[in-house]
Order: structure tokens, then sequence, then C-alpha cells
């Protein structure tokens, strides 16, 4: 869908409200990753380079309307300071007189965090006293934050309509590498969904049946389409009760003139703990007191051999129990070849979810694939087809 970018926006002079994403990772009171900070300062350091008083505002945790101390912004707006290489102010409430001093005493170029919106119940009820008390504080909004853009709250959807209101950098580079991958794809397009239950993931199948031309089925999502089809999968984890949705799934997908790509072996275990014995067998011969906890090297090999033929791929779930060796080896081996295939120029390959990024964090690989969305809820609705409310709002 069209939206507004900076690109038509004149921001000098002017008070920009950014809704950002600060909702890191901390523990014992210290930020553990700034990768969210960090993808946020181009467009804060763009905005504030051209003249702009940038007014970030965001949420954090769940404080369910009241003030939490440990639950407060202001770690963040140091993180950002350091990001940015320059000094960050910092507001005690993201509404009224203590939101609206500190903006009056910012000059063209300041950047400025808010207290945490979800101090206010108001934030995700989208109330409109609560989007008008945020959109007084601005000239102009900006959204950057499209992991929550799956949203309707005030600060990503409800300010949007009182204040003109633009995809930030990182929104627009979300967007556009969406659009890319399943919007206006480069054909054939595959799909590698996993994971451990179909019954989570039913949108996002029901979608992507009717848009691309291969979908590869993994993890122990793919045990019940296994067992569906009348495979023993032994005590391996899978959904009795999906079975005749399995089934449908399959038959939709046919109807659509889409291939499902399910394994022909595995790697069976009679525990699941760290680098227990293991024996690789075919899905037709699944040993009763064992369970499927990887996908097998005949079918990791076969995806591999697959990836030429294919110009787009969209990744969501990891194809084992990559968290406990040897159960990651299917899902790093197939990492390393779709970032070799993107370095190639041969495959635009887009991935999200926060398992799929910690396993790709995990292979070495982040960096390597064509986009990686750090979105969860969000990433997955846009891939369930759904429409963004945060998006909409910019359009």
């Amino acid at each position: 869908m069209p939206f507004r970018t900076l690109d038509s926006l004149a921001p000098a002079g002017k008070r920009v409200l950014m809704r950002a994403d600060l909702n890191v990772p901390v523990r014992d009171g210290k930020i553990t990753d700034l990768t969210r900070i960090e993808r946020l300062s181009p467009t804060i350091k763009e905005l504030s380079a051209k003249g702009a008083k940038v007014i970030v505002c965001s949420h954090f945790d769940r404080p369910q309307g009241k003030r939490v101390p440990g639950m407060s912004l202001k770690p963040m707006a140091g993180a950002l300071s350091h990001v940015l290489g320059k000094p960050v102010a910092f507001a005690n409430d993201c509404i009224g007189p203590d939101a609206e001093t500190a903006v009056a005493a910012m000059a063209n170029g300041d950047v400025l965090v808010l207290e945490n919106t979800r101090y206010h119940a108001a934030e995700e009820k989208n109330d409109p006293t609560f989007s008008a008390a945020l959109a007084k504080l601005a000239d102009a909004f900006v959204n950057d934050a499209f992991s929550a853009a799956h949203r309707a709250h005030a600060s990503t959807e409800g300010v949007a309509h009182l204040l003109p209101a633009y995809a930030g950098r990182l929104m627009q580079a979300e967007l556009e590498a969406l659009d890319a991958a399943l919007g206006n794809p480069q054909r054939p397009v595959a799909a590698i969904v996993g994971g451990s239950k179909v019954s989570t993931k039913l949108e996002l199948l029901g979608n992507l049946v009717g848009k691309v031309n291969v979908l590869v089925i993994g993890g122990a999502m793919a045990n019940t389409f296994l067992a569906a089809q009348g495979k023993a999968a032994g005590k391996s984890l899978q959904e009795a009760e999906m079975h005749a949705t399995a089934r449908e799934i399959l038959v939709q997908a046919a109807k659509a003139g889409c291939e499902v790509v399910l394994p022909t072996d595995a790697v069976v275990s009679a525990e699941f703990r760290a680098n227990p014995p293991t024996q690789t067998v075919s899905v037709d011969a699944v040993p009763a007191d064992t369970m499927i906890l990887d996908t097998g090297p005949a079918s990791i090999a076969a995806l591999i051999a697959r990836l030429p033929s294919w110009k787009t791929l969209v990744w969501n779930g990891p194809l084992g129990a990559f968290e406990t060796p040897p159960f990651d080896m299917a899902t790093m081996a197939l990492a390393k070849a779709v970032a070799e295939a993107t370095a190639r120029g041969a495959l635009r390959s887009v991935a999200g979810g926060g398992d799929t990024v910690s396993a790709l964090r995990q292979a070495g690989v982040i960096e390597k694939l064509s986009y990686v969305s750090s979105a969860g809820g969000a990433f997955l609705e846009w891939l369930e087809g759904k429409t963004l409310p945060g998006v909409a709002a910019l359009g």
C-alpha cells in the first residue's frame, strides 16, 4: 500500500513525535541488546540533522496503566544518547505538564525521550483524549515502530489521524522488504514455515498457500502434517486434533497450485536433552519410543539443492529444536545456504519472528539475508494477510 515517507516531510523547526520501539531486552536493570535502538538511529539522526525537535515515544513491557519504576524508559534515553553520540533529554511523563515543559525547552536538532506510554491505561485503549494529548506535543508524527504496528493503540494509530503522519526509515525499509517478498515478488516464491504448532499458524498457512509457489513445512508442525497422512510419529510433539485441518490445508494448496514440501527423513531420539543418542530415519519408519527433534540430512540437502530455482524466500520458524544440540543442524545448514545464495544475488531472502531471528543469529548470518524483521507479532500478522492499523494510518 502507498505510504508517506520522510522524503515528503520538511522537518526544520518542527516538533516531530516519533513512535519508536524501545521495548529492548533488560536484565538486572541493564540493557542486554541495543539492536532495536541502533536500528532507530538513522531516522532520528536524519530528523535531527534537518533541524527537527525529535520527540521519541514508546512503550516498554506491560505496566498495566501504572507507574512501575522498573519499566521506565529513562535507561533507554541513556542508551539512545550513547548510540547517537549526543545528549538525549528525558521527560518524566509522555503527556501533560512534564512532557509539555520538556518539549518547550527543546532547540532545533534536540532529541527527547518521553516516559513509557503504557504508564497510562488509555494508551492500549486507543483513547481519543490520550491521542489528542500526545498530538498536542508535536507538529508531525513519524512512525518507525513496525513491530508495534499491529496494535491499534493511541501512540501507534490514534495520533496518526491527528497529525501529518509519515513512515520513518526503519518502517519504510520493513514495508519495502515485505512488499518485495509477498506483495510484488520475483517468482518462483518459496516460504519456509516452522515452529511447534499448526494451531498458532493456521491463518499464516491459509494465506501463504494462495501466494507462494512452494510451501516448506518444518519443525514440530511438520509432525502434525505427517501424522495426518497416516505416518507413525512415535512420541513426537504433534497435534492430533489438527489432523483434519492439516489435510484441508494440503487440499487448499493443491487447488492453488502451491507445492507443499514435508521432510522425508528425521533425526530422532528417545529423550529430549542436549546431545543424547540419536538416529536418522525415514519419516515412514519412526520408532515408537522416539520423537522427531530435527529435520533429517536428506531433506535439508534436497531443500538446499532447490534454492537456485527460487527467486524469493520468506522464512518464519526453525526446522527443529535448534536451541538444543545436535537438533540445530538442519536450521543452521539451511540458514548458511540461504545466506550464500543471497550473497550471490540469486535469492531475495526475508525472514522474521523471534525464534527465526535467534536461529539466524546463532548461525552467524543475520546480517547476510536481504532483510530480517525483528518484529514478531506484526511480522506474523502481515504474513497472515492482515491489515496493520499502524501502517494503514500512514496511507
